[in-house]
């Protein structure tokens, strides 16, 4: 009998596999409910009729909310960011974080083999967020993962367009995650694009679902004058992955 789908995609202990797999089965839940589908339904009908933005009242109603990148589509990231390497990941949107302990467990393990080759390398993971409950609850669950984790992630509370402007980001990024609402997601990636190493992934969550307000950042990504690369990998609402090369031919 094959192993459950995360131990056979994620090197973690069972321990983490556990806490993963809780926080999984509790954001699922809520994304399945009646009054959370409602309310995305709501906004997307308000956005296509009257283009309306997102208000405070959609703020307090998402306070409490995980709103965590799905399970299969964090073994696909952390499988990303463990076969390319990555060192220094972004992630635009933490939430509660749930797909910060995928990326910091791949940089983790990045770090450590490159280590074993000799290499002097470091890595971190620059988590964003905006809303103080939501970044108290991602610090809980990060201690909770322990040392697999522990001193890879660096947290920034605020407003994403200002706190990665702050001093101390690395000069190279080669992993960015953007998980966000959706009209943050060309600038937050404008702002890293300068950093993003050739052959950087990035990562855009719900791009098929969500489409219509995407359409500023997928105009920009399938413009070859912006060098990247780019496709939909057909899971749930949709996720974008393009792939940074600023000298590829056009």
């Amino acid at each position: 009998m094959a192993p459950p789908a995360g131990r056979s995609a994620i090197s973690a202990s069972p321990r983490v596999h556990a806490l993963l797999a809780r926080l999984h089965a509790a954001s699922e839940a809520q994304e399945k409910s009646l009054s959370q589908i409602w309310f995305y339904l709501k906004r997307l009908i308000s956005f296509y009729l009257f283009r309306t933005p997102w208000a405070a009242s959609a703020d307090d109603h998402m306070r409490d909310k995980f709103v965590a990148l799905e399970e299969d589509k964090c073994h696909f990231m952390y499988l990303l960011a463990r076969s390319s390497g990555a060192l220094n990941i972004v992630e635009a949107g933490t939430s509660f974080g749930v797909s910060t302990i995928y990326l910091a467990l791949a940089v983790g393990q990045n770090v450590a083999d490159q280590r074993a080759q000799g290499k002097t390398v470091t890595g971190r993971v620059i988590a964003t967020e905006k809303e103080p409950t939501k970044a108290a609850r991602a610090r809980e669950h990060w201690a909770e993962a322990g040392d697999e984790v522990a001193g890879v992630i660096e947290l920034r509370e605020g407003d994403l367009l200002e706190t990665l402007k702050m001093d101390g980001m690395p000069e190279q990024v080669d992993f960015l995650l953007l998980d966000i609402w959706t009209p943050l997601a060309l600038p937050t990636l404008k702002i890293i694009q300068p950093r993003l190493r050739k052959g950087a992934v990035v990562l855009a969550d719900n791009t098929k679902m969500a489409r219509p307000l995407y359409k500023e950042y997928l105009d920009y990504i399938h413009d070859p004058a912006n060098s990247f690369k780019t496709t939909e990998v057909p899971y749930s609402g949709g996720l974008q992955m393009s792939v940074y090369l600023p000298d590829a031919s056009v």
